[in-house]
Order: C-alpha cells, then structure tokens, then sequence
C-alpha cells in the first residue's frame, strides 16, 4: 500500500489501508465504445471493448485505493466472461463470488457519446448470464464476511436476479453490514420510466448509504429543481447518509443531524464513464473501518473532497477501469500538485 503518511495528515484522510471488506453486488460487462467521438452506434466505424458494470467498478475502485474488496455477479462462460473475471481478478478483487452461466451470454451495452456529449446506450442481453444469478448460487458466507454491501438497480429488473439481490441484500443487513446503494439508472433496460421509478424505490428504505446523480435526482423526485427540499423528500428514517453528485459542480450531502456541499475539482473531461463509480468506492473505501465519521460533519466534508478528486480523475482518460485512480494520484490532485 503506497500511502505517504504526512500527505495522507495533510487531508485528514486516514492513511491506513483499509482492512474491512466491501462487498459489491451485480452486473459486470463490456462497454463497446466507438473509436471516433460523437458519432451515432450506426456511424461508428469501429469499437474498442472496455470492461464495466457499475457494481464491478466500484470494486476495483476501493481495491485500487488500498481497500478490500469482492466481487458477487454471474458472467457467461465464454470468452468475454473470463476476460472480465481475469480483469477483477488482476486487480485484486475477490471472485470467490463469481458464478459462470454456460447457457447465457456475458453482457454487452454499445455506448456513444453524441455530439451534445449525452451517451446513447444500446444493450445485448436477452437474457445475459447477470440477469441469471439465482438465491441459491450466492456465496453467503462472503457476503456476511463484508463490513459495507455495495449494489445497484439493474440486478432488479428481472427475475432470478431480482430474488438473488433481496436475499444478498437481506443476509448483508442481518450480518450487520452497512448498506450502500447506488440506483445508476439505465432506463433502456427497464420496461417503462415508471416500472424503473417504482422498483428503484421498492429497496429504498433498506439502504444506509444512498447515492443518486443530479438526473436520478430529478426522475425519482419527479421535480425539476436540483434543491435541499428536492433532495430531502429522498430521505428515509434510517438513512445515515445521501449523496447527490453534480457532476462538475462537485456534490451534496444531507445526514439526519446537517447538509452541506462539496466542490468539484477543475480537470479536463475526456470520459464521464465511471466518475460515479469511483466516488462511491473512494467513500466506502475510507469509512468501511469507522462509520463514526458520517456524524462528524468536518471528517466527512474531507472524506467527499477525496471522493470528488477521485471522480474528477477518472473523467480524465477513456473508460472506467483504465482511469480510476491510486491513492496517491488522488493526494496529488488534493495536494495541488
């Protein structure tokens, strides 16, 4: 683990690794990205293959920062699937608690960045190996082994899944593990805005730790305003922390004791793929040990300002997992240097 202390003292970041597990949970598969920018998926004239999946990015974005971190999803038994697992697997994430599916496919999304700079999905998965994960394939014993349990949306659009994330969910909950959700919202994947809405917040009040983008915040809200109340209407009794993440204009946090807004760091955006998801892992990564800090205002704000700083280097290379960053490229942006 390459921390420097005094660096480290400087940001009030800990500079110990962390030693408790995070466990993520979902889908893992392979963006095709065009090799021209701005081009339709139909003009593309050829693609390069980048391994993501919100849940697996999160993942080697806590064990690229020094973290503990394992892997729970089902990939196909073919090539892309082990290519995928090799990927975890290189960067030290545990796939005690990958299956592999040999009558479905790994999945595939073909991602266009339009010229306005939204990206246009398109999915391969009818049903891919992901969407078959059953109660009964689940590694139990590792997810009660993890401290946080990581997980999104798109493990519940579909059964078996579906019934395979509840279970996961609740067996993390009973073993005591913090529960962080992300919703990542893909609505091509859903069959409607409102079956999405409606299931993104079946699950919502069993989550601790929830994180939603500027745009979730708007879909789920229904509101247009980007605001304190906006936000809070998301707020449930037992949620210890939400987190709405604006992009360039850095992030906001709402706790049951006070709220408050962290800027974002200035870089030069090639690709937004995966900002997300590093945020995510850089603060579960740094409260996994001691969630005392999600009630210490002044701890958290620099636990965020660490977070932020990983987003904002991940937006500065192409695709998720070559850009998310080490600790001490994150201590050098922090550092100004």
């Amino acid at each position: 683990y390459n921390t420097s202390s005094s660096m480290a003292a400087n940001n009030g970041v800990s500079p110990s690794p962390a030693s408790g597990l995070i466990v993520s949970f979902g889908e893992m598969l392979i963006d095709f990205v065009p090799t021209a920018s701005g081009v339709s998926l139909a003009e593309a004239p050829g693609f390069l293959k980048a391994p993501g999946g919100a849940p697996a990015n999160v993942a080697i974005a806590v064990s690229r920062l020094g973290g503990r971190a394992a892997f729970v999803g089902k990939l196909g038994d073919d090539e892309f699937g082990r290519m995928l697992a090799g990927i975890l697997e290189q960067n030290g994430v545990s796939g005690e608690g990958i299956t592999f599916d040999t009558g479905a496919r790994t999945a595939l999304a073909f991602v266009t960045l339009r010229a306005d700079g939204e990206r246009e999905f398109m999915f391969y998965r009818n049903p891919s190996a992901d969407m078959l994960l059953t109660p009964d394939e689940l590694n139990l014993d590792l997810i009660r082994s993890g401290k946080v349990f990581h997980y999104g949306s798109i493990s519940l659009i579909v059964e078996p899944c579906r019934s395979a994330h509840l279970k996961a969910m609740e067996v993390a909950k009973d073993a005591g593990a913090l529960l962080s959700y992300d919703p990542n919202l893909r609505l091509p994947l859903w069959p409607s805005p409102e079956e999405a809405r409606e299931q993104i917040m079946s699950i919502w009040e069993k989550a601790d730790v929830i994180k939603v983008s500027d745009v979730e915040l708007e879909f789920l809200t229904g509101s247009d305003k980007i605001d304190d109340e906006s936000a809070m209407s998301l707020w449930h009794p037992n949620l210890k922390l939400l987190l709405v993440t604006l992009g360039e204009k850095g992030c906001r946090y709402y706790t049951k004791n006070f709220h408050g807004s962290v800027d974002a760091f200035h870089v030069t955006a090639v690709d937004t793929t995966g900002a997300g998801d590093s945020f995510v892992g850089a603060l579960l990564c740094k409260i996994v040990d001691d969630q005392s800090v999600l009630e210490d205002e002044a701890r958290l704000k620099e636990i965020l300002r660490f977070a932020c700083a990983c987003g904002a280097i991940t937006t500065t290379k192409k695709g998720a997992i070559p850009a998310l960053p080490t600790e001490s490229q994150v201590l050098s942006l922090l550092n100004g240097e």
